[in-house]
């Protein structure tokens, strides 16, 4: 069965992945924390480019392991200035299911939306455990960061080892309500540091 996709508005076939156009993406940058009270991407500095270079931008969290346990995993954006604390506006909603398969939901959780706030947007819908074996692994992307005449798009999606042995799948997104451009993006705890874990940030082509 042939795949079909839109070009130059008229349909054609095509019949290998390999022939479906792609966007390049270029890795820009990559982070490893180690007891870090925050991890933060900011353009211009330590060769991070969060611009109009590219129109999408992908931020990957590989074992992203709190020092405190029962913690969130969160972000917030820089609007111009030196604080994170542009205006958002989000919703989440996510999914669980226990180690000893007795538990398991589909749930929208009002408690980490943000409406109109500047305050940080977790990136789960519960804690991550900072036992030994427990992290949180996911990716975001941000969208067009450096418009300054739309809102700014964000999509998130996590997977933590929950602190009383869950796993819960997150789905987070959102906007920046602002038309200054987002010129840097930080990570935090909820409380405590990021013990352990590798942020990596790449730039998408739009052909």
């Amino acid at each position: 069965m042939a795949l079909v996709k839109y070009n130059n508005q008229s349909l054609s076939s095509v019949t290998a992945l390999e022939s479906l156009p792609a966007g390049g993406m270029t890795h820009i940058k990559t982070q490893t924390a180690s007891s870090d009270g925050n991890i933060s991407f900011v353009h211009g500095t330590s060769d991070v480019v969060l611009d109009n270079t590219y129109p999408i931008y992908l931020f990957k969290f590989i074992n992203i392991h709190p020092a405190t346990n029962d913690v969130f995993f969160q972000v917030n954006f820089r609007d111009g200035g030196s604080s994170y604390d542009a205006t958002k506006t989000t919703t989440s909603w996510g999914a669980y299911h226990n180690e000893g398969g007795t538990s398991t939901n589909l749930f929208y959780n009002t408690d980490r939306d943000v409406a109109q706030g500047t305050g940080v947007q977790p990136l789960v819908i519960d804690s991550v455990g900072n036992g030994n074996d427990e992290s949180s692994s996911g990716e975001m992307y941000l969208f067009n960061p450096s418009s300054t005449t739309y809102v700014k798009h964000f999509m998130a999606r996590t997977n933590i080892y929950h602190d009383s042995d869950y796993t819960f799948d997150n789905y987070i997104a959102g906007y920046c309500n602002v038309t200054a451009a987002i010129d840097g993006v930080q990570f935090t705890m909820s409380s405590g540091n990021i013990d352990a874990g590798t942020f990596k940030l790449y730039g998408i082509k739009d052909s």
